[in-house]
Formats: structure tokens, C-alpha cells, sequence
């Protein structure tokens, strides 16, 4: 009985070691998944330590339970933390080309394109940097607003992108700003082919918003490693070469050459300069007559800007004009030239006009042309005593935006002439469309009129032109009086150069107006 009693002892113990070892296992597997589920594994605990009479098949199957959840539990967190992970990774992925890339456009932005270029320059070879921007694209953002401006920048840098080859480098490093950077060329010339791409795919009109623009672009061009030990230095003189292209040509291209570097220096001292003579008022308007072919009298005055240098001496338009376009004092300098101009023109006669220039860049801006049509209500200057003079160069670009402005003009009474007429912008349609009153034959056709049968031709052709349209026709650039003669027999009645008189300041235009008829006809 006794033995009997021992075995069942033993027995018990060893169940009760069993289920021990069981708790415990189970305690071991539970305490990996503690932190996750802190009060699961109290309750297990808890509800073992009152069941300690189990059976031992029902701990296995209780156990098998238990490591098939927490299996399922850890392959669960498993394939969550994979997951999270890709999450994080593609965030990161995103996050980094958000950082290297142009939102706008998946082109490079200026950071990659550098970093792009540290590393070519590193490699041997001849490589080259292309820096673009496009013409008048502020302009299309403010008159058609920011959405049809992004859909250009999108639309040209798939066109430059198409125009280069997959190991080309094409970047958008602000605004309408662009890039290229181009690997392995074979100097200049492949240089130059490139260029010739680029500017035809700015050149091709861009449709958004139901309307074509165009825009075209300019393209300055430095080489590796011949114009540049640096990265930040290619990029520089890349940019002052397109600066110069857009100031020789709106849509070239031009190398860089150590000669910018003085043109750029030069530049820089004429914008300071221009800036402090038009806040101390010293460009001044002088007066070059247009005068009747038949009788010699003065019928207006064109006004001219002159700016005498303190230390350069007299400056002519054809340096600061650009500076002042490139630079945004144009407007300015418009404005206080117009005014003064208008003022003197009140000591003149009544019959006797002034005649004024408009550079392109104002026809971008409907504001300039209200405030025009303001200096003449101030100045009391009758507006059909102001002829507004624009450039065959100034109606291409933004051709709704140059209409409307100079419809306003037309509008107000201010009379419109087209000068330099015949040097190739101008299409029939523009003379139809554009509320021009004159046309002004360029004086590059009068000089050489006499000598030139093709130049002779064309002038006649302007002059029959003229009076189909019913527009006032005037020849510039008469030297001699034989080109005034010849004039006359084709039937032109106005004529304007230095047979006449060189511009002249306020007070001699005013001692001129009775003096020309007889100057004159002695001529």
C-alpha cells in the first residue's frame, strides 16, 4: 500500500514538473511578445496557476494553440515591420528625388546638374555646358496667368529632352531657366551642332490654353575643362555667354571668351551709372527734324535719349538702351525722357508733333501705356500731337499683347508709326492687323537706293504699299540731295536724316522750327 502510495506520489510529482516545465516554456515563448502584449500574458499566467490539474493532452493541445498564435503573431509583425520598411524606404526614394529633381517638370534641378558636373569634370574628354532661357515667357505668365506658364516649361523640357542624347544631362534650374550638360563633344563644332538643336525646339511655337505662342530662347555655351577649372566657374561663364547672346539676339546662341568677361565688367559699371543719372535726371531728350520733302518745313521732332558721362563723355543710345532693357530701368527711363520731351514739345508750334520710341520690352506691360497716356494729361501735350514710334522687332514675341497695347494708345489719339520698315519681322497681315498710321522706310535701303537696283525696288514697293493702306510713308537716313530727290519723284513726302539736321538739344529744336523751311530749299 505503501509503494502504491510512493508511485502515485511520484507520479504527481512528475506531472506537476511536467506541467511546470510546460508553464514555464509557454512563459518563455510569452515573454518574447511582453512588450507587444503585456496583459495577455498576465492572463495566461494567471489562468495556468488555476489549472493545474490538467491533463497532460490537453497542456500539449493548450501549448500547440498557444505557439501556433504566437507564431502567427510574429509572422504578422514580421511581414508589418516589411512592409513598414518598403513604406520608408519608398519615402526615402521620393524624399531624394524630390531633392535632386524639378517637381514641375522630372527634370534634374540646379543641385543635381552640379553635382553632375563635379562629376564629369573629373574625366578626361572635352565636354560642354549649355545655359537657355526663354524670351518674353514673364510676359505669357502675366497676361494668361501661371498655369498656361507651367504648361510651356513642361512642354520645352520634353522638347529639349528629345533633342539630346540619353546620356545628356538636361535640368531645370529655375524659372524658364534651363540647362544642358553634354558629355564627350568634339569641341566647338559639336558644340554647335548641339546649339542648333536647342534653338530649334525653342524656335516651334508652343500651343497652351488653345493659343500658339512663341517664345524662341537664347543659348550661351561654355566648354570643359577650356573655359573652367570649377564647376561654379563653367556655370558662370556659361551664363555671362548667354547673356550676350540674348543681347545680340534674342534667339542665338554664343560661346564664351575671355573678352565677355570686360563686356560683362562694363556692363556692370553702365547699370551703376545709368541708375544714378536717372535718379539725378541727367539723360536727357534731344530732337532730330522730320521734315515736308517738298517744302522743307519741320513737321515734328523725333526725340532722341542722350546721356552725357561725366567721365566717358557721351554715351550713345545704342550702349545703354540694352543696359537699361536688360535691367528693368526701361520703364523709367520712358517715363522721364516722355515727360520731359512732352514739356518742351508745348513750345513748339501746334502743328509741329513729337515723335517718341518705344522699346519692346513696354509693349509687354498694358500698364506702361496707361501711364504714357497719364504724362500727357499732366504735361498738357495734346495726345495727336505724339506719334508713338515702334520697331518691326517689337511685333514678334507676344503679338495679342503688343496689339492691345498700342490699341490703347491708338485709342487715346496717339498716332502709330512702324520704323525700320522692311528689315524683315513685318508681314502684311501685321499693317492690316496693327493700328499703324505710318511706316518708316529703314535707312539702310535710302543709302544705298542709288546704287542698289534690288534697294531702289524695295523702297518703291514700300512707298506703292503705303498708299494702298492709306499710311503716311517717311524715308530715314537721307544724307544727300540727290537721295531727297529721288525721293520726291517716287511720291514720298517726308523725309528725316542728317540732309536736315543730327539731333539737337531743346532749346536749338525750338530756334529751328522757323528756320527750316528755307534752309531747305537752298538745299
Amino acid at each position: 500500500m505503501s509503494s502504491g502510495i510512493r508511485m502515485f506520489m511520484s507520479v504527481r510529482s512528475n506531472r506537476r514538473a511536467v506541467i511546470d516545465a510546460i508553464v514555464i516554456f509557454g512563459m518563455a515563448m510569452a515573454v518574447r511578445v511582453v512588450t507587444l502584449n503585456l496583459d495577455l500574458f498576465e492572463r495566461f499566467h494567471t489562468y495556468s496557476r488555476q489549472h493545474e490539474d490538467w491533463q497532460l493532452d490537453e497542456l500539449a493541445v493548450t501549448v500547440a494553440i498557444m505557439s501556433v498564435a504566437l507564431l502567427a503573431f510574429g509572422l504578422r509583425r514580421l511581414s508589418d515591420q516589411r512592409s513598414e520598411l518598403g513604406l520608408r524606404q519608398a519615402a526615402e526614394e521620393r524624399a531624394q528625388k524630390l531633392a535632386l529633381h524639378d517637381p514641375l517638370t522630372g527634370l534634374a534641378n540646379r543641385r543635381k546638374f552640379e553635382s553632375e558636373l563635379v562629376r564629369l569634370m573629373q574625366k578626361d574628354g572635352e565636354h560642354a555646358v549649355f545655359m537657355l532661357d526663354l524670351n518674353g515667357f514673364k510676359a505669357v505668365n502675366d497676361l494668361y496667368g501661371h498655369a498656361v506658364g507651367d504648361d510651356i516649361l513642361v512642354a520645352m523640357a520634353k522638347r529639349l529632352s528629345n533633342a539630346v542624347k540619353a546620356d545628356t544631362v538636361v535640368a531645370r534650374l529655375g524659372g524658364d531657366e534651363f540647362a544642358v550638360l553634354v558629355p564627350e563633344l568634339s569641341g566647338e563644332a559639336g558644340a554647335a551642332r548641339i546649339a542648333e538643336r536647342l534653338k530649334r525646339a525653342f524656335e516651334e511655337p508652343v500651343r497652351a490654353d488653345n493659343i500658339e505662342h512663341y517664345l524662341g530662347g537664347g543659348i550661351g555655351i561654355a566648354l570643359v575643362p577650356r573655359d573652367g577649372r570649377t564647376a561654379g566657374e563653367v556655370l558662370r561663364r556659361a551664363d555671362v555667354a548667354l547673356y550676350r547672346a540674348k543681347e545680340e539676339n534674342k534667339a542665338s546662341y554664343r560661346f564664351y571668351d575671355e573678352g565677355l568677361d570686360a563686356f560683362m565688367a562694363e556692363r556692370a559699371r553702365l547699370e551703376r551709372d545709368l541708375r544714378k543719372a536717372l535718379a539725378e535726371g541727367r539723360i536727357e531728350p534731344h530732337y532730330q527734324p522730320v521734315v515736308d520733302l517738298n517744302t522743307g518745313e519741320i513737321t515734328r521732332f523725333e526725340a532722341l535719349a542722350r546721356w552725357q558721362h561725366p567721365e566717358l563723355g557721351d554715351i550713345p543710345p545704342a550702349r545703354f538702351i540694352p543696359v537699361a532693357e536688360h535691367r528693368g530701368l526701361i520703364v523709367d527711363l520712358t517715363e522721364q525722357i516722355l515727360r520731359r520731351a512732352c514739356t518742351d514739345a508745348l513750345a513748339w508750334p501746334a502743328q509741329v508733333r513729337l515723335s517718341f520710341n518705344l522699346s519692346p520690352v513696354l509693349l509687354r506691360d498694358q500698364a506702361v501705356g496707361l501711364r504714357l497716356i497719364k504724362i500727357l494729361a499732366e504735361t498738357g501735350l495734346p495726345p495727336n500731337r505724339l506719334e508713338a514710334e515702334i520697331t518691326e522687332r517689337a511685333l514678334i514675341g507676344d503679338l495679342t499683347a503688343a496689339k492691345s497695347f498700342l490699341a490703347a494708345l491708338r485709342g487715346a489719339g496717339v498716332r502709330i508709326s512702324l520704323d525700320d520698315f522692311g528689315t524683315g519681322y513685318t508681314t502684311l497681315s501685321h499693317l492690316q492687323t496693327f493700328p499703324f498710321d505710318e511706316i518708316k522706310i529703314d535707312r539702310a535701303f535710302v543709302q544705298s537706293m542709288a546704287t542698289n537696283k534690288d534697294s531702289a525696288a524695295i523702297v518703291q514697293a514700300i512707298l506703292s504699299l503705303g498708299r494702298g493702306l492709306g499710311l503716311t510713308v517717311t524715308a530715314e537716313g537721307i544724307e544727300e540731295p540727290q537721295q531727297r530727290s529721288a525721293l520726291l519723284a517716287e511720291g514720298c513726302s517726308l523725309g528725316q536724316g542728317f540732309l536736315f539736321g543730327a539731333a539737337v538739344a531743346a532749346d536749338e529744336a525750338a530756334a529751328l522750327v522757323g528756320a527750316a523751311a528755307p534752309a531747305a530749299a537752298s538745299a
